[in-house]
């Protein structure tokens, strides 16, 4: 135990030595002994029951009501990821989704639209990493009015060390010191907003509610309807929720805990193996996260400080490799929480049933496809649409398509038609022009490089 009590010490210096916050090396340290002393986070099936929730769908919401919760609203867009899964190496919001526009243009023109409609302050604050900070202010360069005054326009997520899965000992790596480094997950942004003093600066200027959402979902709008119901309901925290589809298997759902009665977020990292059939069972666990959170400032301040800035979310403990790319470097653990979690913290919390047009997340390069077909319209609002019946199931073949540049190689004209298609499935290497369609079930397999040519309609089974 003495090695492994060195081994926090050694975690916290090298902390400090980095400038990282002093909150957020004490959380680091919490949740390093939680790991010493054998936590794991799991949450067993046994312990949980299913969760049944309100839908937005049949919330009445006046005007009134509605404009006077956004004018007290910030909204806050989660903006720490690269998106290395897609082989991408700077923020992953300054991909182009749609006429040469970004998740970031998109997002500040979202706002600026939206604080034009209501007359509202409404700031935009990104969370960002010290990889994305340079290149997401560059980017938002361009919109001279889309700062608020007196606040930033970010504020930085923390980093800790990985750590040795042996010992628990900072994990080192001299040939690239920055891998030497992760984020705590994103349960990070509330000890990141208490300890740049943002969160009391907020609550000094007026505003009473924040709204948190994912960069790469373009569907997380703050919505003056959703604040209103948030407003309404008096709670501390709440948490937008879709029904889960094929697609969410893999995902956390929410359940009861059986103890005490609150909600609580289960993610596929904190779920038995033997619990996984359980996990995955759509009509047992219906619903899932959006990662679309609405908090109240002042209960948000008053339970970090009733916990000395710590707020205790359960710990997940992420094993990985210290070099990703690389199976052979040494096998490292991630402290990591997730911000979702926080619904159990809070007693009165509450979860609403949102449509899937405010969960339109981008992972891999099949959802991003997704996006810049035809399935979805952006509006004058910058708001998405779907204007097709459904969301259709896409597959791209990983060996070909998993990467953003060579998928983008692959769809020189731009993405096929999909507005009428149920699934797409691609194995192998194909080229498609200017002008495709794809309807109903499609699936291409062929060896070789292969072209689609200009306008061809590809037709499926289904059709």
């Amino acid at each position: 135990m003495t090695g492994r009590s060195g081994g926090l010490e050694k975690a916290r210096a090298k902390m400090l030595d980095a400038g990282v916050d002093a909150v957020a090396v004490d959380t680091f340290a919490h949740y390093y002994r939680l790991l010493e002393h054998g936590e794991t986070g799991m949450i067993p099936e046994s312990s949980i029951e299913p969760v049944d929730i309100e839908s937005l769908a049949d919330v009445e919401v006046s005007d009134e009501v509605a404009a006077a919760a956004v004018a007290q609203t910030v909204a806050i867009k989660l903006n720490g990821g690269l998106g290395t899964s897609m082989g991408m190496d700077r923020a992953k919001s300054l991909l182009c989704v749609r006429r040469g526009l970004s998740f970031l243009d998109i997002i500040a023109r979202q706002a600026l639209h939206l604080r034009g409609l209501y007359g509202a302050r409404l700031p935009l604050i990104f969370m960002n990493s010290f990889r994305t900070s340079s290149d997401t202010l560059h980017a938002l360069g361009r919109y001279e009015d889309l700062a608020t005054e007196g606040l930033p326009l970010e504020f930085l997520q923390n980093k800790e060390p990985k750590l040795l899965t042996a010992d628990l000992t900072p994990a080192s790596w001299p040939k690239e010191p920055d891998l030497e480094w992760c984020p705590p997950g994103h349960g990070d942004i509330y000890t990141a907003l208490r300890g740049s003093g943002l969160l009391d600066r907020l609550i000094e200027q007026g505003y009473r509610y924040a709204f948190v959402s994912n960069s790469d979902n373009l569907g997380a709008v703050p919505d003056a309807r959703v604040a209103g119901w948030f407003a309404g309901t008096g709670a501390p925290f709440a948490i937008e929720a879709v029904r889960r589809t094929v697609s969410d298997r893999k995902g956390g759902q929410f359940a009861r805990r059986k103890a005490d009665g609150r909600i609580v977020l289960r993610e596929t990292a904190q779920t038995l193996d033997e619990d996984k059939a359980a996990a995955a069972d759509l009509e047992k666990h219906r619903f899932t996260s959006t990662n679309n959170l609405w908090f109240d400032l002042h209960a948000m301040k008053a339970k970090l400080d009733e916990r000395e800035g710590i707020l205790g979310l359960p710990l997940i403990r992420n094993v990985k490799h210290l070099d990703p790319a690389d199976p052979t470097s040494p096998e490292v653990v991630q402290i990591e929480t997730a911000m979702g979690a926080a619904i159990e913290v809070f007693e009165g919390a509450r979860l609403i049933e949102v449509g899937r047009d405010r969960f339109i997340p981008v992972k891999t390069t099949n959802d991003l496809l997704v996006l810049r077909s035809d399935v979805y319209e952006i509006g004058a609002d910058f708001a998405l649409t779907q204007v097709a019946a459904d969301v259709p199931y896409v597959d791209l073949d990983g060996e070909h398509y998993k990467l953003v540049g060579e998928f983008d190689k692959r769809f020189p004209e731009g993405a096929p038609s999909l507005a009428k298609a149920s699934s797409f499935k691609v194995d192998g290497d194909w080229t498609f022009g200017h002008g495709v369609q794809v309807v109903g079930a499609v699936e291409l397999e062929g060896r070789g490089a292969q072209r689609i040519p200009a306008g061809e309609v590809l037709s499926g089974a289904d059709d």
